[in-house]
Protein backbone atom coordinates (compact mmCIF):
# COMPACT_ATOMS: atom_id res chain seq x y z
CA UNK A 1 0.00 0.00 0.00
CA UNK A 2 1.24 3.61 -1.04
CA UNK A 3 2.45 6.32 1.79
CA UNK A 4 0.34 8.65 -1.27
CA UNK A 5 -3.25 6.58 -1.51
CA UNK A 6 -3.25 5.92 2.38
CA UNK A 7 -2.32 10.00 3.51
CA UNK A 8 -5.07 11.19 0.01
CA UNK A 9 -7.57 8.68 2.08
CA UNK A 10 -7.04 9.80 5.30
CA UNK A 11 -7.14 13.06 4.21
CA UNK A 12 -10.64 12.68 3.20
CA UNK A 13 -12.30 12.00 6.70
CA UNK A 14 -11.70 15.97 7.63
CA UNK A 15 -12.20 17.04 4.45
CA UNK A 16 -15.35 16.06 4.19
CA UNK A 17 -16.05 16.57 7.47
CA UNK A 18 -15.25 19.84 6.54
CA UNK A 19 -17.64 19.89 3.67
CA UNK A 20 -20.55 19.06 5.48
CA UNK A 21 -20.36 21.42 8.01
CA UNK A 22 -19.90 24.06 5.00
CA UNK A 23 -22.78 22.77 3.11
CA UNK A 24 -24.92 22.86 6.59
CA UNK A 25 -23.72 26.67 6.94
CA UNK A 26 -24.37 27.76 3.36
CA UNK A 27 -27.61 25.77 4.09
CA UNK A 28 -28.36 28.42 6.40
CA UNK A 29 -27.51 31.57 5.14
CA UNK A 30 -29.71 30.31 2.13
CA UNK A 31 -32.48 30.05 4.56
CA UNK A 32 -32.37 32.36 7.00
CA UNK A 33 -30.63 35.46 5.26
CA UNK A 34 -30.71 35.20 1.24
CA UNK A 35 -34.14 33.41 0.67
CA UNK A 36 -36.13 35.14 3.05
CA UNK A 37 -38.10 36.66 0.47
CA UNK A 38 -39.54 33.93 -1.08
CA UNK A 39 -40.24 32.00 1.92
CA UNK A 40 -41.19 33.75 5.05
CA UNK A 41 -39.51 32.57 7.74
CA UNK A 42 -41.65 32.40 10.85
CA UNK A 43 -38.45 31.20 13.53
CA UNK A 44 -35.10 32.14 13.33
CA UNK A 45 -32.97 29.30 14.22
CA UNK A 46 -29.88 30.39 16.64
CA UNK A 47 -26.60 30.10 14.76
CA UNK A 48 -25.16 28.55 18.20
CA UNK A 49 -27.60 25.76 18.66
CA UNK A 50 -27.56 25.04 14.96
CA UNK A 51 -23.75 24.99 15.08
CA UNK A 52 -23.66 22.77 17.54
CA UNK A 53 -26.72 20.30 16.37
CA UNK A 54 -24.45 20.76 12.70
CA UNK A 55 -21.50 19.08 14.38
CA UNK A 56 -23.25 16.08 15.40
CA UNK A 57 -24.88 15.67 12.38
CA UNK A 58 -21.43 15.63 10.44
CA UNK A 59 -19.94 13.09 12.35
CA UNK A 60 -22.41 10.66 11.99
CA UNK A 61 -22.59 11.40 7.80
CA UNK A 62 -18.91 10.59 7.78
CA UNK A 63 -19.33 7.64 10.12
CA UNK A 64 -21.92 6.79 7.22
CA UNK A 65 -19.51 7.45 4.31
CA UNK A 66 -17.39 5.09 6.11
CA UNK A 67 -19.82 2.24 5.92
CA UNK A 68 -20.85 3.29 2.46
CA UNK A 69 -16.81 2.37 1.62
CA UNK A 70 -16.32 6.14 0.29
CA UNK A 71 -13.12 5.27 2.61
CA UNK A 72 -11.77 2.41 0.76
CA UNK A 73 -7.95 2.18 0.47
CA UNK A 74 -7.37 2.48 -3.54
CA UNK A 75 -5.42 4.26 -6.27
CA UNK A 76 -8.43 3.18 -8.71
CA UNK A 77 -11.75 5.25 -7.85
CA UNK A 78 -14.18 5.09 -10.52
CA UNK A 79 -16.42 8.50 -10.79
CA UNK A 80 -19.58 7.14 -11.15
CA UNK A 81 -19.22 4.46 -8.31
CA UNK A 82 -18.22 7.26 -6.07
CA UNK A 83 -20.98 9.96 -7.10
CA UNK A 84 -23.10 7.37 -6.34
CA UNK A 85 -22.01 6.20 -2.90
CA UNK A 86 -21.75 9.90 -2.29
CA UNK A 87 -25.81 9.85 -3.42
CA UNK A 88 -26.64 7.05 -1.30
CA UNK A 89 -24.58 7.76 1.66
CA UNK A 90 -26.13 11.60 1.81
CA UNK A 91 -29.68 10.31 1.41
CA UNK A 92 -29.03 7.64 4.06
CA UNK A 93 -27.89 10.72 6.52
CA UNK A 94 -30.73 12.85 5.49
CA UNK A 95 -33.22 9.62 6.52
CA UNK A 96 -31.76 9.72 9.77
CA UNK A 97 -31.84 13.01 10.28
CA UNK A 98 -35.60 13.51 9.27
CA UNK A 99 -36.11 10.49 12.08
CA UNK A 100 -34.56 12.32 14.51
CA UNK A 101 -37.04 15.26 13.45
CA UNK A 102 -39.92 13.00 13.95
CA UNK A 103 -39.26 12.60 17.25
CA UNK A 104 -37.76 15.50 18.82
CA UNK A 105 -38.89 18.55 16.53
CA UNK A 106 -37.01 21.37 17.97
CA UNK A 107 -34.25 19.82 16.21
CA UNK A 108 -34.77 21.74 12.73
CA UNK A 109 -38.44 23.42 12.33
CA UNK A 110 -37.69 24.03 8.77
CA UNK A 111 -38.18 21.17 6.35
CA UNK A 112 -36.81 23.85 4.03
CA UNK A 113 -33.28 23.04 5.96
CA UNK A 114 -33.48 19.77 5.67
CA UNK A 115 -34.06 19.28 1.84
CA UNK A 116 -31.58 22.28 1.26
CA UNK A 117 -29.15 20.50 3.57
CA UNK A 118 -29.17 17.35 1.65
CA UNK A 119 -28.79 19.12 -2.05
CA UNK A 120 -26.04 21.37 -0.89
CA UNK A 121 -24.18 18.16 0.89
CA UNK A 122 -24.10 15.81 -2.57
CA UNK A 123 -22.79 18.91 -4.52
CA UNK A 124 -20.58 19.84 -1.62
CA UNK A 125 -19.33 16.49 -1.33
CA UNK A 126 -19.05 15.83 -5.01
CA UNK A 127 -17.02 18.58 -5.88
CA UNK A 128 -14.60 18.13 -3.15
CA UNK A 129 -13.81 14.68 -4.20
CA UNK A 130 -13.43 16.04 -7.91
CA UNK A 131 -10.38 17.96 -6.72
CA UNK A 132 -8.95 15.09 -5.15
CA UNK A 133 -9.39 12.74 -7.79
CA UNK A 134 -7.58 15.40 -10.04
CA UNK A 135 -5.10 16.28 -7.91
CA UNK A 136 -3.71 12.63 -7.22
CA UNK A 137 -4.22 12.43 -11.44
CA UNK A 138 -2.01 14.72 -11.69
CA UNK A 139 0.19 13.07 -9.31
CA UNK A 140 -0.09 9.85 -10.93
CA UNK A 141 0.97 11.55 -14.71
CA UNK A 142 3.99 12.75 -12.93
CA UNK A 143 5.28 9.27 -11.52
CA UNK A 144 4.01 9.97 -7.66
CA UNK A 145 2.42 7.76 -5.97
CA UNK A 146 2.17 4.90 -9.18
CA UNK A 147 2.58 1.55 -8.61
CA UNK A 148 5.22 0.07 -10.76
CA UNK A 149 3.68 -3.21 -12.44
CA UNK A 150 5.08 -6.49 -13.89
CA UNK A 151 2.49 -8.18 -16.37
CA UNK A 152 2.55 -12.19 -16.44
CA UNK A 153 1.07 -13.99 -19.19
CA UNK A 154 1.03 -13.65 -23.34
CA UNK A 155 -2.67 -14.34 -24.49
CA UNK A 156 -5.37 -11.73 -25.09
CA UNK A 157 -6.63 -11.62 -21.81
CA UNK A 158 -2.57 -9.76 -20.87
CA UNK A 159 -2.82 -7.84 -24.19
CA UNK A 160 -5.59 -6.25 -23.36
CA UNK A 161 -4.91 -5.41 -19.50
CA UNK A 162 -1.28 -4.14 -20.79
CA UNK A 163 -3.02 -2.23 -23.43
CA UNK A 164 -5.39 -0.64 -20.66
CA UNK A 165 -2.90 0.56 -17.96
CA UNK A 166 -0.25 1.71 -20.68
CA UNK A 167 -3.06 4.19 -22.21
CA UNK A 168 -4.97 4.85 -18.76
CA UNK A 169 -1.97 6.58 -16.84
CA UNK A 170 -4.58 8.13 -14.07
CA UNK A 171 -5.16 4.87 -13.29
CA UNK A 172 -1.71 4.93 -11.04
CA UNK A 173 -0.04 1.95 -13.01
CA UNK A 174 3.35 1.40 -14.61
CA UNK A 175 4.19 -1.41 -16.21
CA UNK A 176 7.82 -1.88 -15.92
CA UNK A 177 8.56 -5.06 -17.28
CA UNK A 178 6.34 -7.61 -19.07
CA UNK A 179 7.03 -11.92 -18.78
CA UNK A 180 5.91 -14.97 -20.64
CA UNK A 181 5.88 -17.38 -18.00
CA UNK A 182 8.36 -18.87 -15.22
CA UNK A 183 11.69 -19.57 -16.23
CA UNK A 184 14.40 -20.74 -14.27
CA UNK A 185 16.50 -16.92 -14.38
CA UNK A 186 13.17 -15.58 -13.67
CA UNK A 187 13.53 -14.79 -9.82
CA UNK A 188 17.21 -14.11 -10.12
CA UNK A 189 16.21 -11.38 -12.76
CA UNK A 190 13.94 -9.81 -10.98
CA UNK A 191 15.55 -9.34 -7.74
CA UNK A 192 18.33 -7.63 -10.01
CA UNK A 193 15.70 -5.61 -11.73
CA UNK A 194 14.96 -4.57 -7.86
CA UNK A 195 18.18 -3.19 -6.88
CA UNK A 196 17.54 -0.09 -9.19
CA UNK A 197 13.56 -0.07 -10.04
CA UNK A 198 11.07 -0.75 -7.31
CA UNK A 199 8.70 -3.39 -8.07
CA UNK A 200 5.39 -3.05 -6.07
CA UNK A 201 3.34 -5.56 -7.64
CA UNK A 202 2.84 -8.42 -9.72
CA UNK A 203 -0.14 -9.27 -11.81
CA UNK A 204 -0.70 -12.65 -13.21
CA UNK A 205 -3.20 -12.13 -16.46
CA UNK A 206 -2.80 -15.28 -17.92
CA UNK A 207 -4.82 -17.90 -16.56
CA UNK A 208 -3.07 -20.26 -18.40
CA UNK A 209 -0.09 -20.28 -16.23
CA UNK A 210 0.66 -23.87 -14.71
CA UNK A 211 -0.37 -23.77 -11.00
CA UNK A 212 2.95 -24.49 -9.97
CA UNK A 213 4.18 -21.50 -11.85
CA UNK A 214 1.89 -19.56 -10.10
CA UNK A 215 2.97 -20.70 -6.40
CA UNK A 216 6.60 -20.19 -6.77
CA UNK A 217 5.52 -16.56 -8.14
CA UNK A 218 3.76 -15.70 -4.55
CA UNK A 219 6.30 -17.31 -2.75
CA UNK A 220 8.71 -14.82 -4.20
CA UNK A 221 5.82 -11.64 -3.43
CA UNK A 222 5.44 -12.78 0.32
CA UNK A 223 9.64 -13.00 0.36
CA UNK A 224 9.97 -9.41 -1.18
CA UNK A 225 6.98 -7.83 -0.24
CA UNK A 226 5.50 -7.47 -3.43
CA UNK A 227 1.48 -7.79 -4.29
CA UNK A 228 0.52 -10.63 -6.22
CA UNK A 229 -2.71 -10.13 -8.49
CA UNK A 230 -4.05 -12.90 -10.49
CA UNK A 231 -7.14 -13.39 -12.92
CA UNK A 232 -10.15 -14.24 -10.71
CA UNK A 233 -10.90 -17.92 -12.49
CA UNK A 234 -7.52 -19.44 -10.85
CA UNK A 235 -7.95 -20.46 -7.63
CA UNK A 236 -11.30 -20.83 -5.22
CA UNK A 237 -11.66 -17.13 -4.37
CA UNK A 238 -13.96 -17.84 -1.24
CA UNK A 239 -11.15 -16.29 0.80
CA UNK A 240 -11.92 -13.52 3.09
CA UNK A 241 -8.50 -12.50 2.54
CA UNK A 242 -8.82 -11.38 -0.95
CA UNK A 243 -9.91 -8.37 -2.95
CA UNK A 244 -11.61 -8.06 -6.57
CA UNK A 245 -11.14 -5.32 -9.10
CA UNK A 246 -11.86 -5.04 -13.15
CA UNK A 247 -9.31 -3.80 -15.33
CA UNK A 248 -10.69 -3.61 -18.57
CA UNK A 249 -13.15 -5.54 -18.08
CA UNK A 250 -11.18 -8.44 -16.64
CA UNK A 251 -11.35 -9.59 -12.82
CA UNK A 252 -8.38 -9.05 -11.06
CA UNK A 253 -7.76 -10.42 -7.68
CA UNK A 254 -5.28 -9.53 -4.92
CA UNK A 255 -4.09 -11.56 -2.10
CA UNK A 256 -3.99 -9.47 1.44
CA UNK A 257 -0.63 -10.53 3.22
CA UNK A 258 -2.58 -8.74 6.41
CA UNK A 259 -5.31 -6.89 7.44
CA UNK A 260 -2.78 -4.00 8.34
CA UNK A 261 -3.12 -2.75 4.44
CA UNK A 262 -5.33 -0.26 4.24
CA UNK A 263 -7.00 1.68 7.05
CA UNK A 264 -6.08 -1.08 9.24
CA UNK A 265 -2.27 0.52 9.13
CA UNK A 266 -4.02 4.02 9.73
CA UNK A 267 -5.53 2.90 13.34
CA UNK A 268 -2.90 1.23 14.64
CA UNK A 269 -0.21 4.08 13.85
CA UNK A 270 -2.75 6.45 15.77
CA UNK A 271 -3.07 4.15 18.37
CA UNK A 272 0.59 3.30 18.78
CA UNK A 273 1.22 7.37 18.52
CA UNK A 274 -1.13 8.00 21.21
CA UNK A 275 -0.12 5.49 23.74
CA UNK A 276 3.15 5.84 23.24
CA UNK A 277 3.19 9.48 24.22
CA UNK A 278 0.33 9.04 27.20
CA UNK A 279 3.46 6.05 27.89
CA UNK A 280 6.43 8.14 27.94
CA UNK A 281 4.72 11.23 29.82
CA UNK A 282 4.03 9.00 32.69
CA UNK A 283 7.08 6.79 32.53
CA UNK A 284 9.25 9.92 32.58
CA UNK A 285 10.26 9.65 35.98
CA UNK A 286 10.98 6.26 36.02
CA UNK A 287 13.03 6.67 32.55
CA UNK A 288 15.45 9.06 34.49
CA UNK A 289 15.55 6.76 37.83
CA UNK A 290 15.81 3.68 36.00
CA UNK A 291 18.60 5.90 33.13
CA UNK A 292 20.55 7.21 36.30
CA UNK A 293 20.66 3.73 37.86
CA UNK A 294 22.09 2.49 34.35
CA UNK A 295 24.90 4.75 35.04
CA UNK A 296 25.74 4.48 38.65
CA UNK A 297 25.75 0.44 38.12
CA UNK A 298 28.51 -0.05 35.21
CA UNK A 299 31.02 2.25 32.68
CA UNK A 300 29.09 2.51 29.84
CA UNK A 301 26.26 4.44 28.40
CA UNK A 302 22.88 5.12 29.54
CA UNK A 303 21.11 4.19 26.39
CA UNK A 304 22.39 1.42 23.64
CA UNK A 305 21.50 1.78 20.36
CA UNK A 306 21.26 -1.84 18.49
CA UNK A 307 20.96 -2.28 15.20
CA UNK A 308 17.46 -4.04 13.85
CA UNK A 309 15.67 -4.67 11.08
CA UNK A 310 12.18 -3.68 10.99
CA UNK A 311 9.41 -3.54 7.78
CA UNK A 312 10.09 -4.21 4.83
CA UNK A 313 13.62 -5.63 5.67
CA UNK A 314 14.15 -1.67 6.47
CA UNK A 315 17.10 -1.23 9.04
CA UNK A 316 16.63 1.15 12.16
CA UNK A 317 18.15 1.97 15.60
CA UNK A 318 16.84 -0.02 18.37
CA UNK A 319 16.50 1.87 21.88
CA UNK A 320 17.29 -0.07 25.00
CA UNK A 321 18.66 1.00 28.14
CA UNK A 322 22.21 -0.68 28.71
CA UNK A 323 21.82 -4.08 30.14
CA UNK A 324 25.53 -5.23 29.55
CA UNK A 325 28.67 -4.48 29.45
CA UNK A 326 30.36 -2.01 26.95
CA UNK A 327 32.14 -4.56 24.84
CA UNK A 328 29.04 -6.70 24.45
CA UNK A 329 28.93 -7.03 20.81
CA UNK A 330 32.10 -8.38 20.34
CA UNK A 331 32.26 -10.62 23.23
CA UNK A 332 29.26 -12.08 21.30
CA UNK A 333 31.32 -13.63 18.69
CA UNK A 334 33.09 -15.60 21.91
CA UNK A 335 29.67 -17.18 22.68
CA UNK A 336 28.26 -18.22 19.83
CA UNK A 337 28.88 -21.95 20.35
CA UNK A 338 26.93 -21.94 23.91
CA UNK A 339 23.51 -20.49 22.34
CA UNK A 340 20.80 -22.36 23.64
CA UNK A 341 18.66 -21.78 21.01
CA UNK A 342 17.10 -23.11 18.05
CA UNK A 343 16.85 -21.36 14.52
CA UNK A 344 18.86 -18.25 13.78
CA UNK A 345 18.73 -16.31 17.03
CA UNK A 346 21.13 -16.60 19.98
CA UNK A 347 20.04 -16.70 23.77
CA UNK A 348 21.85 -17.46 26.56
CA UNK A 349 20.46 -18.49 30.06
CA UNK A 350 22.98 -17.50 32.15
CA UNK A 351 25.24 -15.04 29.92
CA UNK A 352 28.25 -12.91 31.09
CA UNK A 353 27.68 -9.93 29.22
CA UNK A 354 24.95 -8.93 31.80
CA UNK A 355 25.87 -6.83 33.89
CA UNK A 356 24.28 -6.42 37.75
CA UNK A 357 21.28 -4.57 37.20
CA UNK A 358 21.06 -5.57 33.49
CA UNK A 359 19.16 -8.69 35.07
CA UNK A 360 17.07 -6.88 36.87
CA UNK A 361 16.13 -4.41 34.09
CA UNK A 362 15.33 -7.55 31.73
CA UNK A 363 12.99 -9.93 34.29
CA UNK A 364 10.98 -6.69 34.57
CA UNK A 365 11.31 -5.77 31.16
CA UNK A 366 12.20 -1.90 31.89
CA UNK A 367 15.62 -1.87 29.79
CA UNK A 368 12.53 -2.08 26.48
CA UNK A 369 11.01 1.59 27.79
CA UNK A 370 13.06 3.53 25.72
CA UNK A 371 11.30 2.03 22.31
CA UNK A 372 8.47 3.84 23.03
CA UNK A 373 10.96 6.87 21.50
CA UNK A 374 10.94 4.11 18.34
CA UNK A 375 7.09 3.73 18.41
CA UNK A 376 6.71 7.41 18.32
CA UNK A 377 9.31 7.69 15.44
CA UNK A 378 7.27 5.35 13.43
CA UNK A 379 10.13 2.75 13.39
CA UNK A 380 8.60 -0.08 15.85
CA UNK A 381 4.89 -0.57 16.72
CA UNK A 382 3.55 -0.94 20.45
CA UNK A 383 2.62 -4.96 19.26
CA UNK A 384 4.31 -7.15 16.05
CA UNK A 385 6.62 -9.15 15.67
CA UNK A 386 9.86 -9.25 17.73
CA UNK A 387 12.38 -6.90 15.95
CA UNK A 388 15.91 -8.94 14.97
CA UNK A 389 19.71 -8.46 14.63
CA UNK A 390 20.52 -8.19 10.44
CA UNK A 391 22.89 -11.05 11.33
CA UNK A 392 20.10 -13.29 12.27
CA UNK A 393 17.45 -11.77 9.57
CA UNK A 394 20.25 -12.87 7.19
CA UNK A 395 19.47 -17.07 8.11
CA UNK A 396 15.63 -16.43 7.69
CA UNK A 397 13.92 -19.15 5.60
CA UNK A 398 11.69 -18.19 3.28
CA UNK A 399 8.06 -18.29 5.22
CA UNK A 400 10.00 -16.28 8.14
CA UNK A 401 10.50 -13.51 5.98
CA UNK A 402 6.66 -12.98 6.27
CA UNK A 403 7.71 -11.31 9.89
CA UNK A 404 8.92 -8.41 8.06
CA UNK A 405 5.64 -7.59 6.36
CA UNK A 406 4.86 -5.38 9.38
CA UNK A 407 5.95 -3.26 11.80
CA UNK A 408 8.31 -4.98 14.75
CA UNK A 409 7.12 -4.36 18.24
CA UNK A 410 7.55 -3.86 22.06
CA UNK A 411 5.26 -6.69 23.21
CA UNK A 412 3.79 -9.19 21.05
CA UNK A 413 1.56 -12.49 20.60
CA UNK A 414 4.95 -14.86 21.15
CA UNK A 415 6.00 -12.88 23.67
CA UNK A 416 2.74 -13.51 25.50
CA UNK A 417 2.47 -16.47 24.93
CA UNK A 418 5.51 -18.07 25.81
CA UNK A 419 8.48 -15.54 26.21
CA UNK A 420 11.32 -17.67 25.13
CA UNK A 421 10.02 -20.77 26.00
CA UNK A 422 9.13 -20.70 22.60
CA UNK A 423 11.32 -22.32 19.90
CA UNK A 424 11.88 -20.05 17.12
CA UNK A 425 9.51 -22.01 14.77
CA UNK A 426 6.30 -21.54 17.50
CA UNK A 427 7.40 -17.43 17.86
CA UNK A 428 7.23 -17.47 14.10
CA UNK A 429 3.65 -19.24 13.80
CA UNK A 430 2.16 -16.95 16.38
CA UNK A 431 3.40 -14.00 15.27
CA UNK A 432 1.98 -15.33 11.34
CA UNK A 433 -1.14 -15.55 13.13
CA UNK A 434 -0.96 -12.34 14.29
CA UNK A 435 -0.41 -10.63 11.07
CA UNK A 436 -3.35 -12.34 9.13
CA UNK A 437 -6.10 -11.75 11.92
CA UNK A 438 -4.62 -8.33 13.24
CA UNK A 439 -7.48 -5.97 14.77
CA UNK A 440 -7.39 -3.01 17.47
CA UNK A 441 -8.81 -5.66 20.31
CA UNK A 442 -6.23 -8.05 19.42
CA UNK A 443 -3.18 -5.57 20.28
CA UNK A 444 -5.46 -4.60 23.19
CA UNK A 445 -5.65 -8.09 24.25
CA UNK A 446 -1.78 -8.16 24.27
CA UNK A 447 -1.30 -4.91 25.26
CA UNK A 448 -3.22 -5.97 28.80
CA UNK A 449 -1.54 -9.33 29.07
CA UNK A 450 1.71 -8.13 29.07
CA UNK A 451 2.54 -6.74 32.59
CA UNK A 452 1.02 -10.31 33.92
CA UNK A 453 3.69 -11.97 32.17
CA UNK A 454 6.15 -9.09 33.14
CA UNK A 455 4.80 -9.63 37.16
CA UNK A 456 5.01 -13.40 36.73
CA UNK A 457 8.66 -13.34 35.98
CA UNK A 458 9.08 -15.58 33.26
CA UNK A 459 12.44 -15.19 31.13
CA UNK A 460 12.48 -12.41 29.43
CA UNK A 461 12.57 -12.35 25.41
Amino acid sequence: MKKSELAISAMLVPLDYAVLIAAGLVTYKIRFSAFTGIRAVTEVIPLNVYLNVLLVVAAVWVAIFAVSGLYTIRSTRRAADELAKIFLACSTGILLVIVAIFFQRELFASRFVVLVGWFVAVVLVTIERAVVRVVQQAMFTRGIGVHRVVVVGTDETTQDIVSFLSTHLSLGYRIIDRIDGVTPDLFDRLVERMRTTRIDEIIQADPNVPKADTLKMIDFCNEHHIIFKYAADLFDTHSSNVEVQALAGVPIIEIKRTRLDGWGKILKRLFDVVVSVIGLIVTSPMLLIVGLSVKLDSAGPMVVKLERVGEGGNHFWLLKFRSMVKNAEALKQQLLDKNERDGPLFKMKNDPRITRLGHFLRRTSLDELPQLWNVVRGEMSLVGPRPHEPAEVARYEKHHRKLLSIKPGITGMAQTSGRSDLTFEEEVRLDTFYIENWSLKLDLQILLKTPWVVLTMRSAV
